[in-house]
């Protein structure tokens, strides 16, 4: 069960920290201290339960099928490492996170954006529920794979929401983020490698 945590929370990790609209406007919401936990929670709680559709929905009617276990296994490959090659091409680009202006101010409002920003971008679905539920169905602890997925999600999030001042200007340095691409990239690359020759399997 450990390695499947530990390969949900290094496979989250990497797909959600990334330059994007939902992580700069959680940064935006958090440097203005506008309703930054309502902002943060909701995020995670949005991949959390997507994560689980996908790993614990779908990635149980995949693990029933060998078939379909063997095309989860190199569709999820391909996609880890088409998402590695990404982060090494913008550690050469080199790109920062920049909160946005105007903050808004009631909480109803702040919801509703959220919601918006999470959901409304269709690669959302693509990512929680179909692909890491493929890479969730060939673990050896499907449950343990969602585990770290969440807590992954849940640490990034609210982290944003804690450390928003500390993080801001780091974050805004295309250095820092060359470094945490390349990181990521690597990592992404790993697992790809693993699920690739098999030594996921169950």
């Amino acid at each position: 069960m450990w390695l499947s945590w530990l390969n949900g929370l290094l496979i989250c990790a990497g797909l959600i920290v990334a330059i994007g609209a939902q992580n700069a406007f959680v940064l935006q919401q958090s440097l203005r201290r506008q309703h930054a936990w309502l902002v943060a929670g909701v995020c995670a709680l949005c991949d959390w339960l997507l994560v689980g559709v996908g790993v614990l929905g779908l990635g149980i009617l995949i693990a029933q099928q060998e078939t379909l276990m063997e095309v989860a296994r190199w569709a999820g490959a391909a996609f880890l490492a088409w998402q590695a090659s990404l982060a090494f091409r913008r550690v050469f680009i080199g790109q920062a996170l920049v909160a946005g202006g105007g903050g808004i101010q009631s909480w109803q409002a702040a919801l509703a954006a959220t919601l918006a920003v999470t959901l409304l971008n269709p690669q959302v679905y693509l990512e929680t529920v179909v692909l890491l539920g493929a890479i969730g169905a060939v673990q050896p602890s499907p449950l343990g794979f969602f585990i770290g997925a969440a807590m992954a999600s849940f640490g990034w999030f609210f982290g944003l929401a804690a450390a928003a001042g500390w993080l801001a200007p780091r974050l805004a340095s295309p250095r820092v983020w060359r470094a945490i691409d390349l990181v990521i990239g690597l990592i992404l690359a790993w697992v790809a490698w693993r699920l690739a020759s098999g030594s996921m399997m169950p």
